[in-house]
Formats: structure tokens, sequence, C-alpha cells
């Protein structure tokens, strides 16, 4: 049977190593705790090195755009440029984890994220610096779709704490490369080229642990908890995060899974299976994926540049841009845990789709003079992110249930935030102004809402079956 990406990162368990002989005495011990905190300091590295190369532009984009004699309509297919990559390099991520194991596959992103911020900075055209833009974005991209697995498989006890790591240490590269770009490139010398390329260092410091983790083609079996049923003669899975992290919401029940690279679908207790692209589920998550990446994708290209034409200075746009950023760095702790102990998520998404429309109301309205606060409102409704990534371990009981809904919700949302930032900037060239551009960042705000309430609900893709 032919299968889909998504259906081939769902067969990670039993196809990134051979087949070991089951264990009598139940679950693996966990492995030493020095390389439990390897896994730990990786994930946190990893996941700082995954929005640089998008946010160390935005506070730039004017100096870039000059130096390389860019449009606002390029411009706009520039800050489309990320989502794009991650739609398509994110497909190629299943496949790639299942030949080489998932440490490997993150190594090697890492490795194309630094060499494309080194080579970005030496473009001569806008091509070029395309070309190279996509090669940092395409490494984020395997990594993107690859870190909800990674969570769920390496720390299957602590899935909610993980989750929250890796959603801070996301924020936080984002903030850091936003606040920090404008200011290193005047104290280097003055120039945008300096300034975007110094992130490569980042990026090659984050690399020392995942070269240690992609020898090892088990890796995550042994690391943060215990394994339930990993070895390929195994029956049944166990919801290993049912007493804590944020699959709390549904049973620890268990799905048949004997081999699991012989079917595409998910299976039900009764034998009978559903494609992905059936379940109501996978699609409510991926159009909520893929609207709060709109949303996220258009502030970091955008924003600064909506604070610079309202007078603001470039320092400044780039610190209300970390602001944006950095919100995320405290409410991906409490979220995470706030949504495993509801039973529907619904409430929380309203939240912060409400925090969403007045921040673009006030950005449409006085953009300089309550600046600080409308960043600090759209900052928490960019927080949908940690949210949706904690809802896809919440949708489905299985590793393989979750490997299959993060490919796909990311995948599909992704390709559905390519038109956003890109309308953003045809608006910005033919209008001469941000009014028109805002309201449609505020009318992208009404179908997350809607289908963040619906993925939200308390069911998985292993009840649709």
């Amino acid at each position: 049977m032919q299968t889909s990406p998504s259906d081939n990162l769902a067969t990670l368990d039993t196809a990134s190593s051979a087949p070991r002989p089951a264990e009598p005495g139940g679950p693996r011990r966990p492995a030493s705790p020095w390389r439990g905190r390897v896994m730990a300091a990786g994930l946190l590295l990893a996941a700082l090195n995954l929005r640089p190369a998008v946010t160390s532009l935005g506070p730039l984009l004017e100096e870039v755009r000059d130096g390389l004699g860019m449009s606002g309509t390029v411009a706009g297919v520039l800050t489309s440029v990320p989502a794009a990559c991650f739609a398509i390099f994110g497909l190629t991520a299943p496949r790639l984890a299942r030949r080489w194991g998932l440490g490997a596959v993150v190594c090697a992103g890492l490795a194309a994220i630094a060499t494309g911020l080194v080579l970005r900075p030496l473009a001569g055209g806008t091509m070029v610096f395309l070309a190279a833009s996509g090669l940092a974005l395409a490494g984020i991209a395997v990594s993107n779709i690859l870190m909800p697995v990674i969570v769920k498989r390496w720390f299957p006890d602590r899935v909610g704490a993980m989750t929250g790591l890796y959603s801070m240490g996301l924020s936080l590269g984002t903030a850091a490369a936003a606040a920090a770009t404008v200011p290193m490139t005047d104290a280097l010398g003055g120039s945008w080229r300096v300034g975007l390329g110094v992130w490569a260092l980042v990026a090659v410091v984050a690399l020392v642990p995942w070269l240690f983790l992609a020898r090892d083609r088990t890796n995550g079996s042994e690391a943060g908890g215990s394994e339930a049923g990993r070895s390929a003669e195994s029956d049944t899975v166990t919801g290993a995060s049912a007493s804590g992290g944020p699959a709390s919401g549904a049973s620890a029940a268990v799905g048949s899974g004997a081999d699991a690279s012989a079917t595409a679908e998910a299976p039900a207790a009764d034998g009978t299976a559903i494609p992905i692209t059936r379940s109501p589920i996978a699609w409510a998550m991926a159009v909520f994926f893929g609207f709060q990446a709109t949303a996220a994708y258009i502030s970091m290209g955008w924003m600064p540049q909506i604070f610079r034409d309202a007078g603001v200075s470039a320092s400044t746009s780039g610190v209300l841009l970390a602001v944006v950023m950095a919100m995320g760095v405290p409410l991906a702790f409490v979220l995470p845990r706030l949504a495993a102990r509801l039973r529907h998520q619904g409430v929380l998404v309203v939240i912060l789709g409400v925090f969403g429309l007045v921040g673009y109301a006030g950005l449409w309205l006085a953009p300089a003079e309550g600046a600080w606060a409308w960043a600090v409102l759209l900052g928490v409704a960019n927080c949908a992110f940690p949210l949706a990534l904690t809802m896809i371990g919440m949708r489905a009981r299985t590793h393989a249930g979750v490997a299959r809904l993060s490919a796909f919700a990311q995948s599909i949302g992704y390709l559905l935030s390519i038109p956003g930032p890109l309308l953003v900037g045809v608006l910005y060239q033919h209008s001469g102004g941000w009014g028109q551009p805002i309201a449609l960042m505020a009318g992208f705000m009404v179908p997350q809402i809607v289908a963040g309430v619906l993925a939200g609900r308390d069911r998985t893709l292993e009840d649709e079956a």
C-alpha cells in the first residue's frame, strides 16, 4: 500500500531501528541521568534555533530591501518563504526519520540552518538570498515536524513539562533574535549582512549535543521516562502521559499495532481504520495550526515595519517584536499544563483570539501611542502555538497517532499559512498604508477561533475510526 508522509512518520517506532526482542520484564528502565540531560539540552538548543532565521530578518527588512532592491510584493514573498518551506520540506521529515532516525535528521536540519545563515549574508541578489533562506528554513522545517514526536517518544512521562521547555526555547530564540539583531548590527559596524550572519554561530553551538544524539539510532527509547511497548513484537501501546502530560485529557487506552508499517490508517478497536485526510479532528487541527502560523509569520515578518512606519525607531521596533515573541516564554509553561487539565480547550482558544482582536484594533487606531500594549496583547495571542502543540498530543492516544496528526496538521497548516504574509505585502504595496493589511490580520483570527474550538473537543483520532 502506498503511504503518505504522515503515515510514514507513524511507523518510526518500528522502522527507525532493527527489531528488538520484547523484554519479558516489561518496559526498559530509564537511561542514565546524564543522557537524559543531553537530550533535554539538545531539545532546548534546537528549539532556540527554530526561529532566529525568521525573526532576525524583520527588524532589518527595510535595510535588506534597500540593499537587494526588493519591492514590497517581493518582500511579501520573502515573508511567505518560511511557511512554504515548512509545508514542503516538512513532508520529507517522516521518510527521513524512518530511514536515519530522529536524532540524525534533527542534527542534519541544524547543519542546514547554520549553512543557510552563513550563506545568506553573502548573497548579491534577491534570488540567492531567497535560496540561502530556503536552505535554513528547510532545516527548520524537518525539525519542526519532528519535535512533538521527539517529546512524546523521548519523554513519555513528562510530555507537558518537555513541551513547555521546547516552547520556552522557541519563544526565547524568537524574542532574542528580534531584540538583539539591530543592536548587534550597530555594534558590529552597521551592516545588515553581519547582523544576520551572526545567528549562524548559535546554530553551530546547537549542533554539539545532536552530534552525540545522531550516533544512536535508538535514541529516545530510554530517555526521560519509561517506554511503553517499544519492541516490534509489542501488541499494545500505552498512553504514558495519562498521568499529567498533555494527553491526560484522553484515557490511557490502547490500540492494536502489531505492524504499524502495514497500514496507512489509524487502527480502531474493532479493526476498522480511517485515513487521516478524512478525520474531522485532523482537519480542525490543521486549520487551527495554519491560521495561528499565519498570524505568527505576519508578526515576525511585518510587525517591525508597521511600527517603523508609525514613527518608531528601528531598534525599538525590534524590541517590540521581541515583546510579542517573549510573551510565549512564561505562557509556554502555563498553557500546556492548563490545557491538559481541561476536557475542552476551546475556552483557551477563544481567550487568545480575543486578545488578538483587541491588539489588532489598537494597532490600527494608535500604532505608536499604544505600541507596548499592543505588543503584549498580540504576544499573548501568538501563544496559540504551544497550545496547538499540546492539543496535537491530546487528540491521539498512541505515539503513532500523535506522529500522524503532527505531520498532517503541521504540513497542511503551513500550506494554509503561505498566502497570509504575501497578501499583507501586496496590500501594503498597493494601498500605501497599514489599514487594509491590519484588517486582514484581524479577519484571520475568526477562522482560527472557530477551528480551534472544534479541535479542542474531548475526542481523539482513535474515536473517529
